[in-house]
């Protein structure tokens, strides 16, 4: 039996009910830190709509004030976003077929968004998968567009310190790590991505070495995969 809009709505509610709670605090930070460089709502509501990449608007923050020119923004988003490069890989299957949906769906695929609609799901078929991953990807936006606004708003009517607020990024991603670790019994592809990290900040160092561990993880997940198939 086909689901109906409101329950496969509810189910990407309840599913990025996690990603709420962080998104609302973090996109809160940003908006802040945002007023506090004297980038009024206009701002945070364009950049959130438009660019909606949490670590990268923080860095934005910093370009824009520090008049960067357009090739070192350009090549620091490559940088800093380099992960939605495997990110997108992983999902060409995923969100073939998609139809008029894909685009924003490729667009609006962060960190949290993948770690929900990679999950283990086959019991939904195609289309049910896609309309939830298109419902948690939007879900996932309202909730840091919402955060930023509220941020940016009571940046202009509230004096505030923004020493620290910074971290509620890396807050962030350890919260959804942890949710994730709890929701399944399989840890490998999370043990994976903490060796591989780990391994590469020690040889490549803290500026480097992340499109180096996102290789070294696409790889190992790669041979993870393969084997499973052939012992299945």
């Amino acid at each position: 039996m086909q689901k109906s809009l409101k329950q496969t709505l509810r189910e990407a509610f309840v599913a990025t009910t996690p990603v709420l709670a962080g998104y609302i605090v973090l996109g809160m930070g940003f908006g802040i830190l945002l007023s506090a460089r004297g980038y009024g709502p206009g701002w945070a509501l364009a950049m959130s709509g438009l660019i909606y990449a949490g670590s990268m608007q923080y860095l934005a923050i910093d370009l824009l004030t520090g008049g960067a020119s357009l090739i070192t923004a350009a090549l620091t988003t490559l940088m800093v976003n380099a992960r939605h490069l495997f990110y997108g890989i992983s999902m060409i299957d995923a969100y073939k077929g998609m139809g008029k949906k894909k685009p924003y769906a490729i667009f609006a695929l962060t960190d949290e968004t993948y770690s929900l609609v990679c999950q283990d799901d086959q019991h939904l078929d195609r289309d049910a998968r896609h309309r939830y991953a298109f419902w948690v990807s939007l879900l996932d936006q309202c909730y840091w567009v919402a955060g930023s606004m509220i941020g940016s708003l009571l940046g202009q009517i509230i004096p505030f310190s923004v020493e620290g607020v910074d971290f509620a990024l890396t807050a962030l991603f350890v919260t959804v790590f942890v949710e994730q670790w709890l929701s399944t019994k399989d840890h490998a592809s999370a043990l994976i991505g903490v060796i591989a990290s780990v391994i590469c900040l020690v040889i490549f160092g803290a500026d480097s070495f992340l499109i180096p561990s996102m290789a070294a993880i696409l790889i190992a997940l790669s041979i993870l995969r393969a084997v499973r198939k052939e012992t299945a």
